[in-house]
């Protein structure tokens, strides 16, 4: 069984990821603009107005006004001085003694670089071996280093918020060239002249999702992103189930990088579903594997860290959606690796019944 790193590291964990959040909004939002609230379709956002030197105002989406982590901010609002030194000497700590697992320095460097950009202040979420990596922290568990391997980052953001927001990324082309230069666009098998990859000269990608809006005119090509910076993203069925209320945690890299995760449970319970899809033939094999080891080793350390009824909710939540989800969970619970298979399957038996 997965058992918590101590008490100590875990308050250290929780510290960082404060002190990340803090200093991207002071290095986002300065003294020298303004915080305005916008109304949307009834529902109130704030803005961020800021001097664009030319007499006129640059304004930048900052965040639903009902997000309590967003409107705290805004009302204690002044320029806050970095700690960056301290900071590295948490995240050289927590990777050293606690036994966390730093990402790699490449992919740190591409999250990093679309954090700066704005990716996590326009609502993208971090999904993915990436975002399964964050959980190492944001639980306050050890995660074998063979469960994070990976040469992808994955990236998704929620359509209509895409649509919303009224602001942008930088050209994203641009984001990962000035990082490495052999980086293109990669073309998309519908032959749209849109694309929602990017791949260097060694294959590493990015890749960027989006939730399917079930239209058939809509299935199998790239979606139209307007706050992505010109990528466009790939429709995917139960993104929406995986990326409703993310929570915010931190990825060890640099000084530690503040980002935006979905919810474990739900990826707990993604995985299941995508591995009971996933095709018989080798390359579907291989990922079902990958699959159901990440999903087994949330699902053994969720109760273990107080997660237990949460993880409940999201399997019955994702069992009621209908038979194509229960048929999906059934036959990954079937498929379990035995060191985990006996809490999913005692879950999913109750769900049968």
């Amino acid at each position: 069984m997965i058992k918590q790193i101590d008490l100590m590291f875990r308050t250290m964990v929780a510290e960082l990821q404060q002190r990340a959040f803090d200093d991207d909004w002071a290095e986002d939002f300065p003294p020298s603009g303004r915080f305005v609230p916008v109304a949307v379709d009834g529902r109130r956002y704030w803005y961020f107005d800021q001097p664009d030197g030319e007499g006129g105002q640059k304004r930048r989406y900052v965040g639903p006004a009902d997000d309590p982590s967003i409107s705290e901010r805004v009302e204690t609002f002044k320029g806050e001085k970095s700690d960056y030194k301290a900071r590295r000497k948490f995240v050289s700590t927590l990777t050293r003694e606690a036994g966390l697992i730093a990402a790699d320095r490449f992919t740190g460097d591409i999250v990093q670089v679309l954090a700066k950009a704005g990716l996590f202040r326009l609502r993208g979420v971090l999904i993915g071996t990436v975002a399964f990596q964050c959980y190492s922290a944001y639980l306050g568990i050890r995660l074998p280093s063979a469960a994070i391997l990976t040469g992808d980052a994955d990236i998704a953001q929620d359509f209509a918020i895409s649509a919303e927001v009224a602001d942008s990324l930088p050209p994203i082309l641009d984001l990962l060239k000035g990082l490495d230069p052999t980086f293109g666009a990669v073309p998309h098998i519908s032959g749209s002249s849109r694309s929602h990859a990017f791949r260097n000269q060694t294959g590493y990608r990015v890749e960027f999702m989006t939730t399917n809006r079930g239209a058939e005119e809509y299935s199998d090509k790239p979606a139209n992103m307007p706050a992505l910076g010109g990528a466009s993203a790939e429709p995917l069925r139960f993104m929406d189930f995986l990326i409703r209320d993310p929570v915010r945690s931190i990825l060890l890299h640099g000084a530690g990088i503040s980002v935006v995760i979905p919810d474990p449970c739900r990826y707990a319970v993604h995985k299941l579903i995508i591995a009971g899809r996933r095709q018989n033939d080798a390359g579907g094999q291989a990922k079902r594997d990958k699959d159901l080891r990440q999903a087994g080793m949330l699902f053994d350390a969720l109760p273990v860290t107080g997660h237990g009824p949460s993880l409940v909710d999201a399997l019955e939540e994702a069992w009621d959606r209908g038979p194509a989800w229960k048929l999906a969970i059934s036959e990954a619970a079937e498929t379990m690796h035995k060191e985990y298979g006996g809490a999913i399957n005692r879950m999913v038996g109750i769900l049968k019944r």
